[in-house]
């Protein structure tokens, strides 16, 4: 059993969040992540957001043990010779904990905003994805390469330095049954997703069935899902410092996640399910300003779930 905690990047401080992410560290997490957008995506867009890569790069050198990556990459920001090379320099920074997330990306506000091209459709952004996620396989690898592709073209291409990790994990966040989930099977290290316990049993079956058409186990792509969670001996306790770290944000809530919050028994007995239809890994959601004793209270979550 892993979990993650998922920083929001808008509304804080670099010492905030650099101090979140050190009491995790120090509460036994397994990873930190953030999100990889130029404008906030929850409430006013105006709101001040660090730039994802930057901040985990910033992370690298202070962390001696967490896995450090981005949930998820907005693949039309940059190129996948780009995001290649900014993993592997995470990595170095990190020495080998990088993971390189990445996602067909859906915020076109702040596209509009700074010119970025936000293609023709969703269904494009997700091909180009499926092709940018191959090339940045080959060029973690090591391969040394041409491509002349749909969407991108490259000429004699090489990684150097290579990561430090021999097989640096590839993430790919999204559910879309007919082509994110088709990449997740063909090219994926891990996948993260969110939704109650039906809805995401539901995109396993999908997962599986792409799986079985490629010959890939199902059981090799690590697989993780997503929640907001505040921790407090009393649920409307809790309940009140989530409300707070919403308005802190300029917003009503977060998405249609299922929200956790209470005790230690009643998170650990809301994540059980999931763990029983094969996933590994929990991600905890958590606004700014963070919430520390959520941090330090996860360890009485895991140990439940490890009983």
């Amino acid at each position: 059993m892993r979990f993650g905690l998922q920083l929001w990047s808008q509304q804080t401080s670099w010492a905030a969040f650099r101090d979140a992410a050190l009491a995790a560290e120090r509460s036994d997490w397994d990873s930190v992540w953030t999100w990889d957008h130029l404008m906030a995506i929850f409430g006013p867009w105006e709101q001040p957001i660090f730039e994802g890569w930057g901040v985990l790069n910033g992370l690298g050198p202070l962390t001696s043990r967490l896995r450090l990556g981005l949930m998820v990459g907005a693949n039309t920001f940059r190129n996948p010779g780009h995001t290649a090379k900014l993993a592997a320099t995470l990595d170095h920074l990190s020495d080998g904990r990088a993971v390189l997330g990445i996602g067909g990306a859906w915020f076109e506000r702040e596209h509009d905003a700074y010119g970025i091209d936000f293609g023709s459709g969703f269904g494009e952004r997700l091909d180009r994805l499926d092709e940018a996620v191959m090339l940045m396989r080959r060029l973690l690898d090591g391969e040394r390469f041409s491509h002349e592709g749909r969407f991108y073209t490259m000429h004699d291409a090489l990684l150097a330095p290579r990561p430090i990790q021999a097989h640096l994990p590839i993430l790919v966040g999204g559910s879309g049954p007919r082509k994110t989930l088709r990449t997740v099977a063909r090219r994926a290290d891990a996948w993260n997703t969110s939704g109650t316990v039906e809805e995401v049993r539901g995109k396993v079956d999908i997962l599986a069935e792409h799986c079985g058409d490629v010959g890939r186990d199902i059981a090799r792509i690590e697989k993780s899902v997503s929640f907001p969670i505040v921790i407090r001996d009393d649920a409307a306790a809790a309940a009140d410092v989530y409300a707070a770290l919403l308005a802190a944000n300029g917003v009503d809530d977060m998405g249609s996640a299922p929200v956790l919050l209470g005790s230690p028994t009643a998170i650990a007995d809301a994540i059980r399910p999931y763990l029983e239809i094969g996933f590994a890994t929990v991600i905890v959601r958590m606004p700014a300003p963070y919430d520390l004793e959520t941090i330090e209270r996860m360890t009485g979550v895991w140990e439940l779930l490890g009983e």
